[in-house]
This record gives structure tokens, sequence and C-alpha cells, in this order.
């Protein structure tokens, strides 16, 4: 048995996320329709996090244990054979240690959610990033979102579905950048809530429109209720982007 780490990239917009549904598709399950495919054996793919439906990744991070003899570079090749028909693609296979594992191994976790923030509509980035119609001031929603850095109590930002046992998170890092028409925000802790991060957005966007202060922002930090939360951001925007180990 051979475990194998896959860095995958998608677009989440067909799928009802990462992780394997029983009312839809997934990503997970694409990848394990086309590992048993060419390998004839039943394959689980574990991953780094779970993307909500719509949300898309850069560098997912993911492995598999193969018992068939089969090189990185031919598995990779395979997989992607097999994921023709859907938006995913593996863009790196790797063979690793036993004790490698997707998700218990990761150390950091980072995100980065996209708004173009125009008045005309989107064209080629339909689905891929959030427009907001209504000028943003950057600056503004960067030095609030440092109000966000460091370990706090982020139940305001969860969802109400968050399954998570602690609401209590350390977010390392929100930066705020713009360039042009296209505002970035990248997030990194170690772990998320479900749906913290476009929580996060929502709030930083209503700052960025003048329609919050950095206080309200912290307020509703403070607040610990879910009740508080001023706007959760669409999964349009939203791309995980690389695990680190």
């Amino acid at each position: 048995m051979t475990r194998f780490r896959l860095t995958v990239e998608y677009d989440g917009r067909p799928f009802m996320g990462w992780q394997r549904q029983a009312h839809g598709p997934s990503v997970q399950t694409a990848i394990e329709d086309a590992a048993a495919a060419i390998l004839g054996e039943t394959i689980a793919v574990h991953g780094a996090g779970r993307t909500d439906a719509g949300v898309h990744g850069r560098g997912m991070v993911a492995h598999i244990d193969v018992a068939r003899a089969i090189t990185p570079f031919r598995l990779m090749e395979g997989l992607n054979a097999g994921l023709r028909a859907d938006p995913v693609s593996v863009i790196d296979c790797v063979a690793v240690s036993d004790d490698f594992h997707a998700r218990f191994s990761c150390i950091a976790r980072h995100y980065e959610y996209r708004i173009v923030n125009r008045r005309a509509p989107l064209t080629f980035d339909s689905g891929l990033a959030w427009r907001v119609p209504s000028a943003l001031d950057a600056a503004a929603m960067h030095d609030a979102a440092q109000a966000l850095v460091g370990r706090h109590d982020f139940t305001t930002f969860r969802s109400a579905h968050c399954q998570a046992e602690s609401p209590v998170r350390t977010l390392d890092r929100l930066d705020v950048v713009r360039e042009g028409d296209a505002i970035t925000i990248s997030a990194s802790a170690r772990s998320f809530l479900h749906h913290q991060v476009r929580s996060m957005v929502g709030c930083l966007s209503l700052v960025g429109r003048g329609k919050w202060s950095a206080a309200d922002l912290r307020g509703a930090l403070e607040a610990k209720d879910r009740a508080a939360l001023g706007l959760n951001a669409p999964p349009d925007g939203l791309y995980f982007m690389r695990a680190d180990y």
C-alpha cells in the first residue's frame, strides 16, 4: 500500500462542496470515482479541508492509499484523464510516508477571497469573484481587519451549522490589498470555522462601504453572537489556496 499526496485545483461552481454529499456532486466523489476507474479498487480521498458549495480550490491537498503498484506520474495522468468531464485537475502527485495525513498533519491553511469592485457586471469572472458595485475603501478594510487577527472566540463569524467543538481560533493573517478594481483578502490560520472567512469578508465589505466602522467590527467580534453578524459574503470569490505541513 502506497500513500500519495495530491494537490488539486477545482472550479467549485458545479459542486455541492468538497466533501462527499448524498444530494449532489462533490469534488471528493469526482476524484474517488476517477481513482476507482483507473485502479480497480475502492479509494477514499482525505482532504486538508472542506469547502462549501461554489467555493474554489487552487491548491487543495489530499491523500489517497493505493494498493496497486503505480508511479506518481502515471497516477496523476490517470486521475486527470478520469476527471476530464469535471472542472477538477490534479496538479501534483507525490508518494509520501504512511504517517502523512492531509487533514491532521496540516499546520496552516490559506484562503483568498476575490472581490471585483466595479459597477459593470462580470463576464469572465462571473461565479469566480464577488462583484461589489459600491465603492470600497480597501485601506479602511485592512486596518479594521487587524482587530480579528489573533486568538479569539469567533462565534459571530461561524455558521449556525458549524460542527466544530470550540469557536476559538487563532487567525494568523487577514490582509486586504487592492489592485485596480480587484480587492484580494488573504486569510491564514491553522484551522477555520464553517463560514468564518466568508463572514469576515462580508463584515469587512460593510467597513469598506462606510456602513460600519472599525469599532463596529470589533463589537461584532466581542458580541460572540451570530445575530451580530452584518453580512455573509457569497461563496463565489473564495479560494482554498494552499496547506502547509
